[in-house]
């Protein structure tokens, strides 16, 4: 097969990574690999799998970007996919109107996965379109059958999101080498127990409530740390000063660190005593749950979308209901103080993820030839 996936750029995320992860799939298994985006920190990585890049400027919201149609069609005239997967709802316009005018004898077939509980109005109504829907979780299946009646049962293929155990394996311990560079880099952390919120800073992730937590266990007289792992877009540096505000005023300055942007994410959660997950909105799935439950390590979350799912099966304990920072505080004390870990993480994998993904084209495919022949006089 000849796969091409779309989405707006490859810098960081969830759905950047399972870009990645499934063209690096399909070209172990022999298959040819493209992804159309505006390029980002994420295509060196990918190009060394064996996929290929095209740059094209399909990340914008506005209505310029349909200017991207036409050379698009001819990108999938010249390149002839089988499978056009979309992954987000600006180029997925783009995307979708390109093959709309397309010979439909000849065309690639359509295929669209739902990564989050996207605001429901015809704009997101794109993300519904493919010949095949994959959605992320069970509770991203129910908000597109509620929301969007038109997509039938039947074209939906629920598809969790998966880690690597070889990526995660339980227990992980980083190189020595890295531990003492990071013992250097923050040595006030050296003898606390360590909260981790992974996730780009944006308001909707919980960081507001994530700071009061840490702030209600000092409080406790409970020697922690906060670490915020992730990306400041440009335009949501004004929310990252304010949770800094937020640490001055709450007297935890020195008890929260902004890391930023790393590539050791899995060396930072081995060294967590417990990952966080405070998420106002519902995520769709939630891949951070399973990391690190794959490392064997804790995890608080507020009880519901996605989360709910993997936190009810690798780790009920740790489920608060959303908001609600007391309880968050009383049941990481709990956990912390108890050393609770999750069972084994083996449903939420790398490889069933990739194999379910690989089986919804080839069957979509075949199902194309067969009522194509069966057209035939």
């Amino acid at each position: 097969m000849k796969v091409l996936q779309i989405l707006p750029e490859l810098n960081s995320g969830g759905v950047e990574r399972g870009t990645l992860e499934v063209a690096d799939y399909l070209v172990k298994k022999g298959h040819k690999a493209l992804v159309v985006s505006n390029g980002g920190r994420m295509v060196e990585a990918l190009e060394k799998s064996g996929a290929r890049h095209i740059l094209m400027p399909v990340h914008k919201k506005s209505p310029g970007s349909l200017l991207q149609v036409k050379p698009f069609r001819k990108l999938l005239e010249k390149e002839r996919p089988d499978i056009l997967h979309i992954r987000s709802r600006a180029p997925g316009w783009i995307a979708w109107l390109a093959w709309r005018g397309m010979n439909p004898d000849t065309r690639p077939r359509l295929v669209t996965t739902v990564h989050g509980f996207y605001s429901v109005n015809r704009y997101s109504a794109i993300m519904t379109k493919g010949e095949r829907v994959i959605a992320v979780s069970n509770s991203i299946r129910e908000y597109i059958l509620k929301n969007y009646p038109k997509v039938t049962a039947e074209k939906i293929r629920v598809i969790h999101r998966g880690v690597s155990p070889e990526q995660f394996p339980k227990d992980y311990r980083p190189t020595e080498e890295w531990l003492s560079a990071w013992r250097t880099s923050y040595p006030k952390l050296v003898g606390r127990k360590i909260l981790l919120l992974p996730g780009r800073i944006t308001r909707w992730k919980g960081h507001e409530d994530f700071i009061r937590l840490i702030s209600g266990l000092r409080s406790e007289g409970m020697g922690v740390h906060g670490l915020i792992l992730g990306d400041t877009h440009s335009d949501k540096k004004t929310y990252e000063a304010r949770l800094k505000e937020l640490t001055e005023m709450l007297d935890i300055k020195s008890e929260i660190t902004f890391l930023g942007y790393r590539k050791d994410v899995r060396d930072v959660m081995s060294i967590s005593d417990l990952i966080v997950s405070l998420s106002k909105s519902q995520e769709a799935f939630g891949r951070v749950v399973s990391e690190a439950a794959a490392l064997g390590k804790p995890i608080l979350g507020y009880d519901h979308g996605g989360v709910s799912e993997q936190l009810e099966e690798l780790f009920p304990q740790g489920r608060v209901p959303v908001g609600d920072v007391s309880t968050a505080i009383e049941v990481a004390r709990l956990i912390l103080q108890n050393q609770q870990i999750p069972i084994a993480n083996n449903f939420y994998t790398l490889e069933r993820m990739l194999s379910a993904t690989i089986s919804v084209y080839s069957d979509l495919l075949q199902e194309f030839v067969s009522i194509k022949n069966d057209s035939q006089p």
